[in-house]
């Protein structure tokens, strides 16, 4: 019932508006009141004024027309005015002895008997609620000059949450301290400390993993040059292929950490599946791929997708599926806009999304490999699927 009101500002909306009918209501009501009151008290003193001249004319045979006049009325004594007042009497059902009815907005009372007859104009008018429209038209502007307030107080909060969805989008670079001394502020500084103190902690994790990636490096490239001195060629090619590789892992590394802190930027072109595959196939660094890996290209097709990182999910998922294989061959087919990674072995112990965190330990843990795909491929909007048949794993990109 209330599902629109979710909202704060939605309920302070709701309070003020049903306060704002409530005093409309009021006024309306003590309008209505007063105006019955006044009717109420005008017809006894047309009644006593009735008596009093029925029993004026009993005594003296005529009407006390100065009575009349102090009392704010008038004898109507235009004979075609009576007629058509009598005339509007007689039409409504209300020419008797006595009766009270306006006629062209006029309140004429008829006295009526065998001694005479007269129409008496009533020129009482109820007052003007003055000072009740004023006091009134003040708790009214009272009312609005709070509601302004409360909004108005209202909108640092809006503010925040703006700078807190732009933070939850990866930008760290936000500022909303306040300095208001209310509960609001109070919120704002406190979450200002917080983005201070993670952006500061993803800082320092960011100049940590930077600086062992560039000591590790150091060493990479001095065994890189000692092994140009070896003579025997089959060992020099060996040792450089494995220098290679550790600096491929070096590079990916930074990559992973990138994607995880969400400060890197999209490239997205498109490009051939099968392209995609080979180059994937050559970040292995096998010496004979062709020994381990099958490739079945059914019906190609094109992905938009950002190179570098893609084609690290498929390294990753070939790089497991060979790992974890029982025979240590896998196909991977490409058709229908499917690319599958398949490989013969047992089961996964977990659902597949179990595996998507970083680090999940089990049996035939997936380590890292699993959660760097996932996190790339909702980048790039895609799903990974899994599913296992008579002893082989098959993993999907759809």
């Amino acid at each position: 019932m209330f599902k629109g009101f979710s909202s704060l500002r939605s309920k302070i909306n709701l309070v003020f508006s049903i306060t704002l009918l409530l005093l409309a209501i009021l006024f309306i009501s003590s309008i209505k009141y007063d105006h019955f009151k006044f009717e109420e008290r005008n017809a006894a003193h047309e009644r006593l004024i009735s008596h009093y001249i029925y029993e004026y004319y009993m005594k003296y045979g005529k009407i006390d027309e100065s009575y009349l006049k102090s009392q704010n009325m008038s004898l109507i004594k235009d004979k075609a005015k009576v007629v058509q007042i009598e005339r509007s009497f007689k039409k409504r059902g209300k020419y008797k002895d006595y009766a009270v009815d306006t006629f062209r907005l006029q309140r004429i009372m008829l006295i009526n008997n065998d001694r005479f007859k007269l129409f008496l104009e009533n020129k009482s008018k109820p007052t003007y609620p003055l000072k009740r429209i004023i006091v009134f038209s003040i708790v009214f502007l009272l009312i609005i000059l709070l509601y302004l307030w409360v909004v108005r107080s209202l909108r640092p909060i809006s503010e925040l949450k703006n700078k807190i969805k732009t933070f939850s989008e990866g930008n760290l670079d936000i500022q909303c301290s306040s300095d208001r001394n209310d509960e609001i502020g109070e919120v704002a500084n406190e979450f200002d400390h917080a983005v201070t103190m993670i952006r500061e902690l993803l800082q320092s994790r960011q100049l940590f993993l930077r600086a062992i990636m560039h000591e590790l490096k150091t060493p990479i490239g001095k065994g890189r040059l000692m092994s140009e001195m070896l003579s025997d060629e089959k060992s020099k090619v060996r040792l450089h292929s494995i220098f290679e590789r550790l600096n491929l892992l070096i590079d990916e590394f930074a990559k992973i950490e990138k994607i995880t802190s969400k400060n890197f930027e999209l490239h997205l072109n498109p490009y051939k599946m099968s392209d995609l595959l080979e180059a994937s196939i050559d970040m292995l660094m096998i010496e004979t791929p062709a020994r381990l890996i099958t490739t079945d290209i059914g019906k190609d097709y094109i992905v938009k997708v950002d190179f570098e990182l893609f084609t690290l999910v498929i390294k990753n998922l070939i790089d497991n599926a060979i790992k974890y294989s029982t025979d240590k061959h896998v196909r991977v087919v490409i058709d229908n806009e499917v690319i599958k990674i398949i490989n013969k072995g047992e089961a996964l112990a977990e659902p597949l999304e179990n595996y998507f965190k970083p680090f999940h330990t089990s049996k035939n843990s997936l380590g890292l490999g699993i959660y760097i795909v996932k996190s790339i491929l909702d980048i790039h909007q895609m799903e990974l699927k899994y599913d296992h048949k008579e002893g082989y794993n098959t993993f999907m990109i759809a």
